[in-house]
């Protein structure tokens, strides 16, 4: 009787160490299924190993759903105008004044001058709730508008869903986090480690695209182009005939020299002109005969 009591507790002792490891690594598998759900109920993320300390409570599906319903509207403001002046020097100065009353800064600033024109490209960060203000200054004080295009870009619901994401990620870092301090093999330990590495990443992604939002929800952009044409007349402009003649004595000259110069990069095809005139003649010749 002994002799069939002692193998038979031995099986009993190595198939509860089985059913503890197979319990171990259905947990492990059932968190990282649940990662995928958007909100997570309490009784749903409860592990039943004794890794994970029972006392440990998570936040309900309505505790998550009561936290994300008080976020604002958020609205992102973009705008873009073109505005004919007469002096850019003038019209800088006067949009400098007006950029700092309404609290915003030059971002990016940008001058080009050819023959024909002048222009300062600029972007401007302003405050959301200067925005209107900013625009209708530039549009009736600086010069003649030519353009305006203002757009309104509702972000509320790419936010929340990021935020409600955001905050599921983080309950399941901590739970990951409580499950390597009772972790006992070095698998399970390698297992949870790369988990919460994962976790941490995804929440950095996440964390930059809602302060990128909120960036460009609390400061507006306003893309300002100031343009000045370069008219020369009779009646506007201070040059007289005689530099206006050799203007267009110059300009006669430099028609000439491009036509002569595009002529001269023909010279491969004037080489079959000798070839055409050789076979034509051939041709000819044997059509005579």
């Amino acid at each position: 009787m002994k002799k069939l009591f002692l193998p038979l507790f031995c099986l009993i002792l190595i198939h509860c160490k089985k059913s503890e490891a197979h319990s171990l690594n259905s947990n492990l598998v059932n968190v990282v299924q649940e990662d995928k759900l958007i909100a997570i109920d309490s009784s749903a993320v409860a592990l039943k190993s004794p890794v994970v300390d029972a006392s440990i409570r998570f936040p309900s599906e309505k505790t998550i759903s009561e936290q994300t319903t008080a976020i604002s509207k958020k609205i992102i403001k973009n705008g873009d105008l073109k505005i004919q002046v007469g002096d850019i020097k003038k019209a800088q100065d006067q949009v400098s004044s007006i950029v700092k009353s309404n609290k915003a800064y030059i971002q990016k600033e940008e001058f080009q001058n050819n023959d024909n024109e002048e222009n300062t490209d600029l972007t401007i960060r302003v405050p959301h709730q200067n925005f209107d203000a900013l625009v209708n200054s530039f549009s009736d004080g600086v010069g003649s508008v030519l353009s305006k295009n203002i757009s309104s870009d509702d972000v509320t619901e790419e936010y929340t869903d990021v935020s409600i994401k955001l905050a599921n990620k983080k309950i399941y870092l901590e739970k990951y986090r409580d499950m390597l301090k009772s972790a006992k093999t070095t698998k399970d330990i390698l297992e949870i480690q790369e988990n919460i590495r994962e976790l941490e990443d995804e929440i950095d992604v996440s964390e930059g695209r809602l302060r990128f939002i909120d960036d460009r929800v609390n400061y507006s952009t306003l893309n300002l182009s100031l343009y000045k044409e370069k008219v020369r007349t009779s009646a506007t402009s201070k040059v007289g005939f005689g530099s206006r003649f050799g203007d267009s004595v110059t300009e006669g000259w430099n028609s000439f020299v491009a036509f002569l110069l595009g002529v001269i990069s023909l010279w491969p095809f004037f080489l079959l002109i000798p070839v055409a005139v050789f076979l034509w003649r051939k041709w000819r010749n044997r059509k005579k005969k």
